[in-house]
């Protein structure tokens, strides 16, 4: 019995590890929102979007639209944990500057920064979200970029 049980915990794993993956690269990365109710279940709560926003999939379609009006972004997996119906996620963000953010004008420089995303998962499906991303090191990087020699043509 004891067996059983851990082949169906492990089986649950690979498959919230799959879900969550697939939708860092097809919703995230992909922006094919065609497909987000393959992942994101009907009373989804997302805990990490600014108070302007719903903390619901509408409210998470926004916030990765706008982010895509400022940066070509794309979300890369350096560590994944999951242990039952949560899954764990230490990411990297490639960025491409290519619309005012935190009013600095676009700067076309191709920067990066870490975070974490913590999911939580039930019926195969993403009811909870949290993230952690490192904006001030954005921040400072794109600053960094606006100053310096500048060649004239």
């Amino acid at each position: 019995m004891t067996f059983v049980i851990h082949l169906n915990k492990l089986k649950m794993n690979a498959t919230n590890k799959s879900i969550v993956t697939n939708f860092i690269e097809e919703i995230w990365n992909s922006n094919q929102f065609e497909k987000i109710d393959n992942y994101i279940s009907a009373d989804f709560i997302d805990h990490s979007l600014p108070p302007t926003l719903p903390a619901n999939r509408d409210g998470m379609k926004l916030w990765i639209i706008g982010t895509g009006k400022s940066f070509e972004h794309k979300s890369i997996i350096d560590d994944i944990v999951c242990e039952d119906n949560k899954v764990m996620l230490k990411i990297r963000m490639q960025l491409k500057h290519i619309g005012v953010w935190r009013d600095i004008e676009p700067t076309h420089f191709e920067i990066s920064t870490v975070g974490y995303r913590y999911y939580k998962l039930s019926e195969e499906k993403i009811i909870e979200h949290w993230c952690l991303l490192d904006g001030n090191s954005i921040e400072s990087q794109l600053k960094e970029a606006t100053h310096g020699c500048k060649i004239q043509e």
